[in-house]
């Protein structure tokens, strides 16, 4: 009954109105540093991560953010930091995807075309690569090998980036939320009020995320209307 909610949480983000603050393709140049470390050190980053997303209240900490048949039954109740320890260790796709989905839910994020695609590219060629793989295996030909061979760390490669550039996307957003980040010099719009985020909605309201009006930059803030009594300048 539990993983059927978090299954209907799926199809209701579908319906969400905001953005992140960057995209994945924007994540390198907005913070190249961070990605760089995300890409190394990629469980250590998924561990603060997430307990960041929970606001180090590791009591609502579930495995896998619950949406895998084992969530609940890993003893994460008794003793949460370890068994995050090993979720971003043994299952570090999940780690990374269900702190994903606990952002999403809580700013009512939408995950935009662009994002969808590049994240599509790195599960085919995964795929792919594994269907390389077990031909070249039963086959035993060595081109398919050799090819199998090139498929692989191209997968390797694309999955590492693909997931480092989540995992920055993810620290941006959280640091937008908790004020670290100001708007840029020359924003004229005024950082919206910040509120208490309610887990325990289905749709979670759009608190400080206002979705961008047409030609507005993305992930900026609109522009506030002219005060009454003036003209705007022509």
């Amino acid at each position: 009954m539990a993983n059927q909610v978090y299954l209907d949480k799926m199809y209701v983000r579908q319906s969400y109105r905001n953005l992140w603050h960057t995209d994945l393709i924007s994540t390198i140049g907005e913070d190249p540093g961070y990605c760089c470390v995300a890409a190394l050190f990629a469980p250590c980053i998924s561990y603060l991560l997430r307990k960041r997303a929970l606001y180090d209240e590791m009591s609502r900490y579930t495995c896998c953010g619950g949406y895998m048949p084992c969530s609940g039954r890993c003893g994460e109740s008794k003793c949460p930091e370890f068994c995050l320890c090993a979720e971003v260790f043994l299952c570090f796709g999940n780690s990374v995807a269900s702190t994903r989905f606990l952002l999403q839910d809580e700013f009512n994020i939408q995950t935009t075309a662009c994002d969808n695609c590049i994240i599509g590219f790195m599960f085919c060629v995964s795929q792919l690569a594994c269907i390389f793989s077990i031909i070249a295996c039963i086959t035993g030909i060595d081109e398919l090998e050799q090819a199998s061979d090139i498929l692989n760390c191209l997968a390797n490669m694309v999955y590492c980036t693909v997931c480092a550039c989540m995992q920055t996307q993810h620290k941006i957003e959280m640091d937008r939320r908790d004020g670290i980040i100001v708007p840029r010099p020359g924003a004229m719009a005024v950082p919206p009020t910040q509120h208490m985020s309610r887990f325990d909605q289905p749709v979670p309201p759009a608190v400080g995320y206002p979705a961008p009006a047409y030609g507005q930059p993305y992930g900026s803030y609109p522009v506030p209307p002219p005060a009454q009594g003036h003209r705007p300048p022509a």
